[in-house]
């Protein structure tokens, strides 16, 4: 017993700045994961009491019943003017917005490429499933070529619904954004770097150097109607083929 509380051998914490509440998202997804390793880069940051989170409609509109800081809703896609709001009236404060690619790349299409181009300095977590999660499993913009939904039930084909969107590529052409970067939560060590990712964008908005964003490719195993193994095997095998990890852009010197 005693090793097992022998803090060397501790693998697993939850933060301080992570609520006690049980998540309502479904077993297997990527949010929850999301969530913990952030709230752990607020703790290490020791930033609790200067960051604003932002959250939308979607899978994650309950996001401000499990983070312990500030948070504010916005409407369905508006995140990034809320967010663009709140950074001005408090610019000394950390300001995230936390949205998935139904919210940020379809509806919320036109917020978020003007706030990334004006450089607003804040950060967006972007959750890329590929999937609209909340309502049933309808095509996203992010949903694969071929793939089937309650919207594309024979697949989707490109040539009448168009191609799945690449919005970090779009994103990090714009010349006010600083930092944009895709990651994963789907293996041990996808998550430290997703990680790593979140604090260096926090790292870079505290330098005031432009908007940032993280991608997050995560699964959907409810909607893809699959276990969360099998739903983390699709985001290794049919989703990281397309969206391919790695920093898409970095400040220049950094």
């Amino acid at each position: 017993m005693s090793d097992i509380v022998c803090p060397e051998n501790l693998v697993y914490k939850k933060p301080s700045t992570l609520k006690d509440a049980i998540m309502h998202y479904c077993p297997g997804c990527g949010h929850g994961v999301v969530h913990k390793l952030m709230m752990e880069v607020v703790e290490e940051m020791g930033i609790q009491n200067d960051i604003i989170g932002i959250t939308p409609v979607g899978c994650s509109v309950f996001a401000y019943n499990y983070m312990d800081i500030d948070m504010e809703q916005a409407a369905h896609g508006r995140a990034c003017a809320l967010g663009t709001a709140v950074k001005r009236l408090y610019p000394e404060k950390y300001v995230f917005t936390y949205q998935g690619d139904g919210d940020l790349a379809a509806i919320g299409t036109c917020e978020t490429m003007h706030a990334a181009n004006r450089g607003e300095k804040m950060l967006t977590i972007f959750i890329n499933n590929g999937i609209y999660g909340m309502t049933s499993g309808q095509m996203a913009p992010t949903t694969l070529e071929g793939a089937k939904t309650t919207t594309s039930p024979y697949g989707r084909d490109v040539e009448t619904m168009g191609y799945p969107l690449r919005i970090s590529e779009l994103i990090a052409n714009l010349p006010g954004v600083a930092y944009v970067t895709r990651q994963a939560v789907n293996t041990p060590a996808n998550v430290r770097k997703c990680k790593k990712a979140l604090k260096t964008a926090l790292e870079y908005q505290k330098q005031g150097l432009g908007y940032c964003m993280v991608e997050v490719v995560s699964n959907c195993p409810s909607n893809n109607k699959c276990t969360p193994l099998e739903a983390n095997k699709f985001v290794e095998e049919q989703m990281l083929p397309f969206y391919k990890l790695g920093d898409i852009k970095v400040p220049e010197g950094k």
